[in-house]
C-alpha cells in the first residue's frame, strides 16, 4: 500500500492497482484516516437490569430448552414483549450461551479400533455379504473369515438366512482348523446384529478370543473384509444372479480355492495369501532373486539401477494405526 501511495501523484490509481492485484476499494478504505476511540452505546439497547430479566427469562426450567423465537412467540401469546429475537441471541451471546438449546440425545463417542498383526492367526477380520438369488428380492448370505496379516480365508459358508448360531458355528470350526490357543486371537466385525449377538461374544469368551468392532457406519474400520469381498463381486465369472443355494456354494468353492493358492495379492508383494500363512515367503523370495539375478547377469544394459530385488510383505499389517506425532516424525527422520 506503500508504493501505491508513494506513485499516486504520477501513477493513476487504477493501473497500480490492477498491476498490484489490490482492490480500488481496499486503497480508499485504508487511504480514509481511521477514527478512534470507542464506540458509542446505541440509544436503544436496553438497560442492565432489563438485559439481566432478558437471560433469566431464557434460563428459567421453563424456557431453558426452547430456541429464542419459541420463547418470543410464547410470551406473545401471553401478552408479555420482554425484547425482539435478535435482542435475546445479543443477550445469550454475551453470556456465551449461544448454542443448541434443545435436549437432544447424545451419541457416544466410539474410539477407533487399533489392531496390530505381526503373523497369521493373530488378528482376523469377518463380514457378511449379500448375494443375488434367483428373483428379486431374494438374497443368499456370504460369511467369510479372513486372516489380517496373510489376508488367508481361515472360512466361509453360504446360508439362506443371516443367523447368529452359523456365524458362532462358523467361528468356532474355523477355530478349530487353525488350532487357535485361547489368548493369541483378535476376532474383528463391524457393528451387525450377528457380530454383536450374545452367542458369538459367549463363543468368544469361551475361546479366550478378544473381539473388536468398527465404529458405527465407517467401512474403513475393516478394510480388508471390504476388499475381499470386491475381489470377489468384480470378477469376470462372477454371476449377475444365482440360480440356487447349491449354485452360491460351488461358486464360492472355485472363488476361495483360487483367492488362497493362486491369486497374487497386491498387498502381499504379489504372493499368495496361501504362502503367506503357511510361512513360505523365504522359499518364493529366495527363487524369484535367482531369476532377477540371472536376468540381471544375461543383460544388465536393462537395469540402469542394478540387479532388481523382489519385494517383501510387510512385517506388520494395521487396522488404523496410530496417527504419528509431527514432532516426533521429524525427530526420526532426522535420526534416520
Amino acid at each position: 500500500m506503500n508504493v501505491i501511495q508513494q506513485h499516486a501523484p504520477t501513477l493513476a490509481v487504477a493501473a497500480v492497482c490492477m498491476a498490484l492485484g489490490v482492490a480500488r476499494a481496499t486503497f480508499y478504505r485504508r487511504s480514509r484516516p481511521r477514527l478512534c476511540g470507542p464506540r458509542s452505546s446505541p440509544p436503544r439497547k436496553l438497560g442492565v437490569d432489563e438485559r439481566g430479566e432478558v437471560l433469566a427469562t431464557l434460563n428459567t426450567e421453563r424456557f431453558c430448552d426452547l430456541a429464542p423465537a419459541q420463547v418470543y412467540a410464547t410470551l406473545l401469546d401471553e401478552g408479555r414483549y420482554l425484547c425482539s429475537e435478535r435482542t435475546m441471541y445479543r443477550v445469550l451471546a454475551e453470556n456465551a450461551q449461544v448454542r443448541e438449546r434443545r435436549a437432544q440425545r447424545r451419541h457416544p463417542h466410539y474410539a477407533a479400533p487399533q489392531l496390530l498383526a505381526t503373523g497369521p492367526n493373530q488378528v482376523w477380520s469377518w463380514d457378511i455379504t449379500k448375494l443375488l438369488g434367483p428373483v428379486k428380492w431374494t438374497y443368499f448370505h456370504l460369511y467369510v473369515i479372513l486372516d489380517v496379516f496373510s489376508r488367508y480365508v481361515v472360512g466361509w459358508l453360504v446360508a439362506d438366512k443371516e443367523l447368529a448360531s452359523l456365524a458362532k458355528k462358523l467361528i468356532e470350526e474355523s477355530c478349530k482348523s487353525q488350532g487357535i490357543m485361547p489368548g493369541t486371537l483378535t476376532v474383528h466385525a463391524d457393528r451387525g446384529t450377528s457380530m454383536k449377538s450374545k452367542p458369538v461374544a459367549l463363543l468368544l469368551a469361551d475361546l479366550g478370543a478378544t473381539k473388536s468392532h468398527s465404529r458405527p457406519q465407517v467401512s474403513n474400520d475393516n478394510p480388508f473384509s471390504e476388499a475381499q469381498f470386491r475381489t470377489l463381486k468384480y470378477r469376470p465369472e462372477f454371476p449377475e444372479r444365482f440360480g440356487s443355494l447349491e449354485h452360491a456354494r460351488q461358486h464360492c468353492v472355485d472363488f476361495f480355492k483360487w483367492y488362497n493358492h493362486e491369486h497374487y495379492h497386491s498387498g502381499l508383494a504379489l504372493l499368495t495369501p496361501h504362502d503367506v500363512h503357511h510361512g513360505k515367503v523365504g522359499d518364493k523370495i529366495a527363487k524369484r532373486r535367482i531369476v532377477l539375478a540371472n536376468a540381471f547377469d544375461a543383460h544388465p544394459e536393462r537395469f540402469p539401477s542394478g540387479c532388481p530385488t523382489p519385494n517383501q510383505p510387510r512385517d506388520a499389517v494395521w487396522i488404523n494405526p496410530p496417527k504419528q506425532d509431527k514432532a516426533t516424525a521429524t525427530t526420526e527422520d532426522a535420526v534416520a
